[in-house]
């Protein structure tokens, strides 16, 4: 593993633009900065192509002799399957009005990390073998031919994307410069160029239906130690039930949240929202994954992951699903569910049992985000709730990408943190909603090689959110994705220390009064409740 640098050398980014014009300049790959290769077994699970041993850092990337012809036939089938495809390879006029806006490029400087540049990569092999100008004066006319070294600079920066689509919002031409990655990675594993952190767990869900790679009886058993660690906190026992057929509401989770800190603390709250509240569900041991890491690969491998979800709710004979806190698992629901999978008409339109709300916004894809459904608890007043129990919490939040641009979360997030919390301090307003910026770790990037790039990648949200600290104190970020409850904890220990993660449901358990719980002392986190010591102090005189 790469050496990190400290703090102040990282920050040192130059934005000069090299003498050299960027065809000329040969990608360099530098340690800390890309994720391992895609292992055998993980590609051989799953069918893809090209399954062998190799490595990134080795010259001989072991491709077949025809990959050539296989890259260029992978775009010619791509041009005809999606025409948006097409249209971003013609429309743009590289104005640049988005190079600015990618974390990835302000956080290192890199030229080709502009979201324009990125795309060129790609553009620059279209214009040369699919379009008359190209073919007749090639470099003139943007267009250069599909070479090894091009290859390997494709594999290096469009694995330097986490397809936040920030850059989409302020495209004047409406170019979703996520959609030329996802399509530029299908390409590249087409030859089994995939990253391990990607295929690893794209096998794991395909063969036991969760990224970790869980068993169903270790699902059951970490999600028994939360329900001991609840009791141990409320002195009530939860009850959840498993793979029950008949139940109304089946919920599913990402499985970081039954494994990891902190995200087994948002797994603590699901669990008590729900008991509190009484609602049928059941989980899966076996559909046990709401993230899709299949999106980071290929359309095709997204689609067959998703369907798993359709597959157990049908089996279970469920009404409808709630989903849990995950960022790339609704923007597949989204944006993409209903072409590939949808709609699900074997389910009903979700209506809360609680409040009778009907969420049409949910008719296609029969499936609710715990944020909405929160929200609406909350509106209607079903929950009793005590924020003062997280007063020892300055709290902000981070609008997670696929969750804000990709479906349209924006407020309901906001809307139950302060229902839950007393002291709660946006972000500056270019930072947050639909301009959110990335954790730096998104689509499918937190491994642990590549630390230099998640944290240069990160380093403008941890800007952000180091304002924010140091006007107000601010001591908790928060937000609704997996992902990000991984990944943005190592980005605030070393951008912005004192400040921890959390998930929104994880605030909802602090505050949540249940009925007939004993006295509460703690957080979900064992830490001491506001004014505890204080009521000690004056109990022992």
């Amino acid at each position: 593993m790469a050496k990190e640098p400290k703090p102040v050398e990282m920050s040192g980014i130059s934005y000069k633009p090299p003498l050299q014009e960027w065809m000329d300049v040969t990608t360099e790959i530098k340690e800390g900065m890309f994720c391992w290769g895609a292992k055998e077994p993980s590609l051989q699970k799953v069918g893809f192509p090209n399954a062998r041993s190799w490595s990134p850092v080795e010259e001989d990337w072991k491709l077949p002799e025809n990959w050539k012809d296989i890259v260029l036939e992978g775009i010619a089938e791509r041009l005809e399957k999606y025409r948006s495809f097409k249209i971003f390879m013609d429309i743009c006029v590289r104005c640049g009005a988005c190079a600015d806006k990618c974390h990835f490029f302000l956080g290192t400087g890199d030229p080709k990390n502009m979201p324009v540049l990125r795309a060129e990569l790609l553009r620059s092999i279209y214009r040369r073998d699919f379009t008359k100008a190209g073919k007749i004066l090639g470099r003139l006319a943007g267009a250069r031919d599909l070479t090894y070294d091009v290859l390997k600079e494709w594999w290096y920066y469009f694995y330097q994307c986490s397809e936040c689509r920030r850059c989409s919002v302020f495209c004047p031409y409406g170019i979703d410069t996520a959609e030329v990655t996802i399509i530029a990675r299908e390409l590249l594993n087409l030859l089994g160029l995939n990253i391990e952190w990607i295929a690893g767990p794209v096998a794991n869900c395909f063969m036991k239906g969760n990224h970790l790679g869980l068993e169903p009886h270790t699902i059951h058993s970490s999600i028994d130690f939360l329900v001991d660690e609840i009791e141990e906190i409320t002195d009530i026992r939860v009850e959840p039930t498993f793979n029950r057929k008949g139940a109304e509401i089946l919920f599913v989770a990402p499985s970081g949240d039954l494994f990891a800190d902190p995200g087994t603390f948002t797994c603590m709250g699901y669990l008590m929202l729900f008991h509190e509240i009484g609602i049928d569900y059941t989980w899966s041991t076996y559909a046990s994954e709401g993230g899709n890491f299949g999106f980071f690969t290929s359309n095709e491998m997204a689609k067959r992951l998703n369907a798993k979800i359709y597959a157990e709710a049908k089996r279970l004979g469920v009404k409808w699903i709630i989903g849990g806190e995950c960022g790339h698992m609704w923007r597949v629901l989204n944006q993409y569910m209903d072409t590939w999978n949808g709609p699900a008409d074997f389910l009903e339109e979700p209506v809360s049992p609680i409040t009778n709300t009907k969420f049409e916004n949910a008719k296609a894809t029969k499936m609710v985000h715990i944020s909405e459904f929160t929200a609406d608890l909350i509106h209607h007043n079903k929950l009793k709730l005590d924020p003062k129990r997280n007063d020892h919490l300055k709290v902000t939040f981070h609008d997670s990408c696929n969750t804000a641009r990709g479906m349209g979360i924006l407020d309901e997030p906001r809307y139950i943190i302060n229902n839950v919390c007393n002291h709660f301090y946006e972000m500056p307003d270019n930072t947050i909603r639909e301009k959110t910026f990335c954790c730096g770790s998104g689509s499918g990037l937190n491994a642990s090689e590549n630390m230099e790039l998640r944290l240069r990648g990160g380093l403008p949200r941890a800007n952000a959110v180091k304002y924010i600290k140091e006007k107000y104190g601010v001591n908790m970020l928060a937000c609704i994705c997996a992902i990000d409850r991984a990944a943005l904890p190592p980005l605030m220990d070393y951008w912005v220390p004192g400040v921890n993660v959390t998930g929104v449901t994880e605030l909802v358990g602090n505050a949540l009064i249940m009925n007939g719980e004993g006295e509460r002392t703690t957080d979900l986190r064992g830490e001491d409740l506001p004014g505890i010591e204080e009521k000690e102090d004056n109990e022992d005189v």
